[in-house]
């Protein structure tokens, strides 16, 4: 062991039937190696949210980037210079695929789980920004890949690496504020266009845009700036509107401190949908059954101006976006996106309140926990199991939002019972030469 051993060596080796061998001469060696030894990342989505990703796996090899838009890549691609450049993520991962560890994907949620589905086949970990994917069906893609191939996954829901959330839950659940049966999550969302019909007026593709490979599985239409490069969040063919933008954020620590899975009914009230955009502002009500020893649970979601009533708060200030749990013995109140920050109601019952010890590991951050992961460290917390139940919380409120339908849910059979129109909205169809 006293020679240098290439990653691609090690691992081929192993699978030869080297493993135990190398293990028992030094397991230490090996392991600090496997750790100390760099990625090789490819990003597929180089600009927006994909510029801000690369920085947090700059301590890796970045050896290829990849955009549709060669205009959004050209910082990515100061910042990288000897990185290979595509506009073409299949044709990327094909041609380097002995090239490649790992995957970051930050396009589009639309383009989600085809890009991370092809990734996970070729055997490359992979970090996939939030919500997971734009439809129910492929979230659980996803997750039954990234199981059946065995590769390191995180989903970017980066306050989930927060310490502060994380003693968040502790305190949820601690029992702390006894039997939680009601909890109210509230966005600032959309800043972006909703509520609006399809431009009819034609535009120019912008020189360095490559609208075919942007559009990727959705359904063909012309080129608008209503829809590149941000306002596609707004789209139903390309985004998730501001439950699918945001409850991956402000919906996260409810969802992990009390196990927000698999509700049996969705309602909304909205606006009103006009088949193209989600609405200007939503309610949508969850209820979910008793999940082992935690009672039966409603939830609210309220984006577009809506919040709670003000008197849930006990005469804190309402912020813009929060997060209420209410229990029988108290209240826990998370202002802001990302549930880093609590106070416990009424104030004077809980003035002399200690936190419990820490029970949840903390992290090294969220790019080096998949990092670490990657390298045969213990799964991120986000990892695709638990990203793909959170994404498909908050996707069935797009189910009830676009059909103005109560959805009656089967978790099991992923199927809207009563809905055939929700049925249908459930696994997306996509356009040729496109498939997971």
């Amino acid at each position: 062991m006293s020679q240098k051993i290439h990653r691609r060596t090690f691992l081929k080796g192993a699978a030869a039937g080297g493993l135990g061998f190398l293990f028992l001469r030094d397991c230490r060696l090996v392991f600090a190696y496997q750790q100390n030894e760099k990625l090789n990342i490819a990003m597929i989505g180089a600009g927006g949210r994909g510029r801000g990703n690369l920085d947090g796996v700059m301590s890796e090899n970045i050896v290829a980037l990849c955009d549709v838009d060669e205009r959004l890549a050209h910082s990515a691609r100061q910042a990288c210079p000897n990185a290979r450049f595509y506009i073409d993520f299949r044709k990327m991962l094909e041609q380097m695929r002995n090239q490649i560890d790992a995957v970051v994907v930050s396009t589009p949620d639309h383009t989600h789980a085809v890009a991370a589905a092809m990734a996970i086949r070729m055997g490359k970990h992979v970090f996939c920004e939030k919500p997971l994917t734009r439809t129910i069906w492929e979230a659980r893609r996803l997750r039954d890949l990234a199981q059946r191939y065995k590769v390191a996954t995180q989903m970017g829901n980066q306050a989930t690496a927060s310490s502060e959330l994380r003693q968040g839950v502790e305190v949820i659940q601690s029992g702390v504020l006894g039997k939680v049966t009601e909890v109210h999550v509230w966005s600032n969302r959309p800043v972006w266009p909703q509520g609006i019909p399809r431009p009819k007026e034609e535009a120019i593709i912008p020189d360095g845009l490559h609208w075919e490979l942007w559009l990727g599985p959705a359904p063909k239409r012309p080129y608008h700036d209503a829809y590149h490069p941000f306002n596609w969040r707004g789209w139903t063919d390309f985004g998730t509107g501001a439950i699918g933008d945001m409850a991956c954020h402000t919906m996260n620590l409810a969802f992990w401190a009390l196990n927000l899975r698999d509700p049996v009914s969705i309602e909304a009230e909205t606006s009103g949908f006009n088949g193209e955009t989600f609405p200007k502002w939503s309610m949508v009500r969850y209820q979910f059954p008793q999940r082992g020893n935690l009672p039966p649970c409603k939830m609210v979601w309220y984006d577009g101006g809506q919040k709670p009533p003000a008197e849930l708060l006990q005469g804190e200030p309402m912020a813009d976006s929060g997060l209420l749990l209410i229990g029988s013995e108290g209240t826990f109140y998370s202002p802001g996106d990302y549930g880093t920050g609590y106070v416990l109601l009424p104030r004077q019952k809980f003035a002399n309140y200690q936190p419990p010890d820490p029970t949840i590991p903390r992290s090294p951050g969220h790019h080096q926990e998949w990092i670490n992961a990657c390298k045969g460290g213990p799964p991120a917390m986000s990892n695709f199991d638990y990203a793909s139940a959170l994404t498909e919380t908050a996707l069935l409120g797009n189910l009830a939002i676009i059909t103005g339908e109560r959805i009656n849910w089967d978790a099991r059979r992923m199927r809207a019972v009563n809905s055939p129109k929700a049925d249908k909205l459930v696994r997306p169809a996509y356009r040729k030469g496109w498939t997971l």
